[in-house]
């Protein structure tokens, strides 16, 4: 038995082409990709050039702005004041997750002695100072809606208070519905919000002081918060000090960060 391997028979010709020709494909893609990737990467690093040095409108360059505001004036177009965000069973309520300070870290806040100044007001006196007991006499509303945060979590939770329509009746505005803003601001005014009048006068917009069946608590924005469930949770201020009807959109404080000033759904 013959146990000396025999030698290998030489590649066939038309194997070496077919594998001369595979390895000059490779190579012909490899030069593409990465021409392609570096065209890319170029435009990429042009375009965001070109963005940095556009001319701003509130911190923000213009062209992103002009996206953001297409965005608003849709769903604008979209508003009805009979179109109700979802509610739900008083079972499926819970707590949401305390998200943002600012405006509630003044250690030497004291909820019962909170007042909270109007601005703009119809008739001689433009300017009232309200206490808790001015907003409760207002009519009593419960509603268990959908808090939702900008960052993608939501929690249903149950609000108690009184409707911005009824107060809005109660202490009329100087301005025009049409094309009106309401400003909301924190005591300490580190936390500031513009609410387009409409929306501000939705049915389901709360001048909120019970969450869950309880009073809310100083994480929560006590003694009083805005709850309006069109809107993402940076419109709902917490702990408000201050409310102005204006004729001319107030500032905002995420809207000057680079936010959609209507942040509406």
């Amino acid at each position: 038995m013959n146990e000396n391997p025999q030698p290998a028979s030489p590649a066939a010709p038309e194997e070496d082409a077919r594998d001369r020709a595979v390895d000059a494909e490779i190579a012909r893609h490899t030069r593409r990709s990465f021409l392609v990737g570096g065209i890319a990467a170029v435009a990429g690093l042009g375009t965001w050039e070109w963005l940095k040095s556009s001319h701003s409108e509130g911190d923000v360059p213009w062209p992103l702005r002009q996206s953001l505001q297409v965005n608003e004036q849709l769903t604008r177009s979209y508003f009805r004041p009979a179109r109700l965000a979802k509610e739900f069973p008083l079972a499926e309520a819970g707590m949401p997750k305390i998200n943002g300070e600012l405006g509630l870290d003044d250690d030497d806040f004291d909820a019962d002695k909170w007042s909270v100044q109007v601005d703009g007001l119809a008739g001689d006196d433009d300017s009232v100072t309200l206490s808790m007991s001015d907003i409760r006499a207002l009519p009593r509303i419960e509603m268990v809606t959908e808090l939702k945060c900008i960052e993608g979590w939501s929690k249903k939770v149950q609000w108690a208070g009184a409707r911005f329509a009824d107060f809005a009746r109660r202490y009329k505005p100087a301005t025009d519905a049409h094309d009106s803003y309401v400003a909301l601001r924190t005591p300490d005014n580190q936390y500031y919000v513009g609410i387009d009048l409409a929306s501000a006068l939705h049915p389901q917009t709360l001048l909120c002081y019970e969450m869950n069946g309880r009073p809310l608590e100083d994480d929560h924005g006590a003694p009083l918060r805005l709850v309006i469930p069109i809107k993402y949770g940076i419109k709902n201020l917490k702990r408000i000090g201050g409310i102005a009807y204006s004729a001319s959109r107030p500032p905002d404080y995420w809207a000057e960060r680079g936010y959609d000033y209507y942040s509406g759904f």
